[in-house]
């Protein structure tokens, strides 16, 4: 259902880039916003991962730098019939992970320092099935679609008040006579509301996924849980310096906000998450006490 979900947004997503570019101009600019989003796609497909990379100063690590971490993320590959992603580390106090790539094969992990120093062997295990999950799940690809066509959306909305601030949509359509006042202002302020919203949705089934599939992986949902917990509460007191475009990519939420803001967060409410993990390690018959998080 998380894969039918996260198709309808998508298309969802991409109906509305395609409507407003008629909107906008007509069949005509139907087109353009379509080949537009495709442009995007490709280069968001070939390049976002290096960009997000090198955004954070992520340092490639050899087995010889990190044995331990390098025999981890082997095994739970093993164990999630991936190959081994590339290894890096961000020079950030701040505890947090993502996963980047356009496919497993070409795919990288990337882990802050802080999050090796506040958590223990199983929860940084916990983690790493998270992001691998990830991969597993075609979400890197799939996070890096839905943003780069929210993107496009805002966009076409700025061109459309640009237009409309010097009288440029008059008879730019190329079907009438031009622009509906109305549909203009709807364009312009609905326009990329629905497209976060969309986004944010799609964004928070993959989390609920990649939460029960990183779970799967490690066989230990409390190690998951306990390790969320721990990065929550570290990233309330201390926020990562993130970029807004890619706080969809780590594990939890690196911006921080008021009541109104966490409406839309690009991640799900941790209670409900970790209350998941819970209740997997009860199907599954794990011992709360086993896991138990410093």
């Amino acid at each position: 259902m998380n894969h039918v979900k996260t198709g309808l947004l998508l298309a969802g997503m991409t109906a509305l880039l395609v409507v407003f570019g008629r909107m906008l101009g007509g069949a005509s600019g139907m087109m353009l916003a379509f080949i537009f989003a495709v442009v995007m796609n490709v280069g968001a497909y070939w390049f976002s991962d290096r960009i997000v990379l090198s955004m954070y100063r992520a340092q490639p690590v050899t087995p010889a730098q990190a044995p331990e971490l390098y025999r981890m993320v082997e095994r739970l590959c093993e164990r999630a019939g991936l190959p081994m992603p590339a290894l890096y580390v961000i020079p950030d106090p701040t505890p947090n992970a993502f996963a980047t790539g356009r496919d497993p094969k070409h795919s990288a992990v990337a882990v802050n320092e802080g999050l090796l120093r506040i958590l223990d062997h199983e929860e940084v295990e916990g983690v790493v099935a998270h992001e691998l999950a990830h991969i597993k799940n075609r979400d890197t690809l799939i996070s890096t679609v839905a943003a780069t066509i929210a993107g496009a959306i805002t966009m076409i909305a700025q061109m459309a008040q640009w237009a409309a601030l010097f009288g440029g949509l008059g008879g730019s359509r190329d079907d009438d006579e031009g622009m509906n006042p109305i549909g203009l202002l709807v364009m312009m302020i609905v326009g990329p509301i629905a497209a976060m919203v969309l986004q944010l949705a799609i964004s928070r089934s993959r989390e609920y996924l990649a939460d029960r599939t990183g779970a799967e992986i490690c066989g230990r949902p409390l190690a998951l849980a306990g390790a969320l917990r721990k990065l929550e509460m570290a990233a309330g007191v201390r926020p990562m310096h993130a970029q807004p475009a890619t706080a969809h990519m780590f594990i939890v939420n690196p911006l921080r906000g008021q009541a109104l803001a966490s409406l839309f967060s690009t991640h799900p409410p941790m209670d409900d998450r970790i209350a998941r993990l819970e209740a997997l390690a009860q199907e599954q018959g794990t011992a709360p006490q086993a896991y138990a998080w410093r």
